[in-house]
């Protein structure tokens, strides 16, 4: 079964689940509360659907490496809407510490509902997210739960550890690579680790495999933030659909800028200078790849690569799952092969 027949399977079940976690949860008397999630969510207001909803990444990793590891996928539906619901609450949140006006081309919640009521809306998608993962009592042994509800919140304080290192760069017009990678870490590849390795503890994985899952999640995730950040400044928007002038002219800490600085040759003295204009883009990529960032991000990004997919291979057992999950992170790191 190829990975579009995965998900043809699992993502109505993943719906299926998210939206039976807040019908069991949320009080019938506050139906606005319920709209502001279900808006998030993508189920409710202009532009419902699933093209506003994401590619619900994190619950099919977690179903995904469950079924790879030889066991019941729909056992790890709780857990895997869990992940699902902690990323949601990070958007929220994260569109209000951006000032973010648009996600998915629709009005964020903040901008709807004012930012009072949107952090309400975060932090009721959090709680939501302990309580569904509780649900793995139907099917899982006590201590695995245990385990499972202990990993979820260690990755909550990983993802706002990264946050927080994020917006304190703000404020820097440099950072390191020693500082970059913790905070990718935190923000990206925590919850991907967590979600692999959920998916293996509610397989009943023993130890050991569980943490070649972690591994593959933990290497996966930094592999997508620095082929992300390798594109925001060399891909093709026509094929990416990522601008290449966003991140510089942004400003944003990405691992070619932050190599680059380190070289302080043409591209660092630029940079500090100030903000960059639309029009120094291309100047600004060009000094980057003479002065080797390119090929460091793509290197680095290929290692990476390397890292997710050999746990990856030490973690599954063979057979259609498995062979999706390949496909899986073959399309996550935009690797033809």
């Amino acid at each position: 079964m190829a990975l579009k027949q995965f998900v043809a399977v699992m993502r109505p079940l993943i719906e299926e689940e998210l939206r039976r976690t807040l019908d069991i949860h949320l009080s019938k008397s506050l139906p606005e509360l319920y709209s502001m999630l279900a808006y998030h969510l993508g189920w409710e207001g202009e532009g419902a659907g699933v093209e506003v909803q994401g590619k619900r990444i994190r619950p099919l990793l977690v179903l995904l490496c469950a079924a790879s590891a030889g066991g019941d996928w729909q056992c790890a539906l709780p857990a895997a809407v869990a992940v699902e619901l902690v990323h949601n609450f990070s958007l929220i949140h994260d569109d209000i510490q951006d000032r973010s006006e648009l996600r998915r081309g629709r009005p964020t919640v903040w901008v709807k509902w004012g930012l009072a009521q949107a952090i309400n809306a975060g932090d009721l998608m959090f709680s939501l997210a302990h309580l569904s993962i509780l649900r793995l009592r139907e099917s899982c042994a006590e201590n695995s739960v245990i385990e499972a509800v202990q990993l979820l919140q260690k990755a909550c304080v990983h993802l706002t550890e990264g946050q927080y290192m994020d917006i304190s760069y703000e404020s820097r017009r440099e950072i390191t690579l020693d500082e970059y990678w913790p905070m990718v870490a935190g923000k990206t590849a925590s919850l991907l680790a967590t979600c692999t390795r959920l998916g293996a503890l509610a397989a009943g994985c023993e130890p050991d495999r569980q943490e070649h899952f972690w591994e593959y999640g933990y290497s996966l995730g930094l592999a997508f933030q620095a082929w992300d950040d390798y594109l925001g400044v060399w891909g093709d928007p026509s094929v990416t659909g990522k601008s290449i002038e966003s991140d510089l002219v942004s400003g944003k800490k990405t691992l070619p800028v932050v190599y680059g600085l380190a070289q302080r040759g043409k591209f660092a003295r630029r940079w500090l200078e100030g903000p960059i204009r639309v029009d120094e883009v291309p100047q600004l990529a060009e000094w980057l790849k003479e002065e080797g960032a390119q090929e460091f991000t793509r290197a680095t990004a290929e290692g990476l690569t390397n890292q997710a997919l050999k746990a990856l291979n030490q973690a599954i057992s063979k057979g259609a799952a498995g062979d999706a999950l390949h496909e899986l992170t073959n399309v996550l790191l935009l690797r033809d092969n």
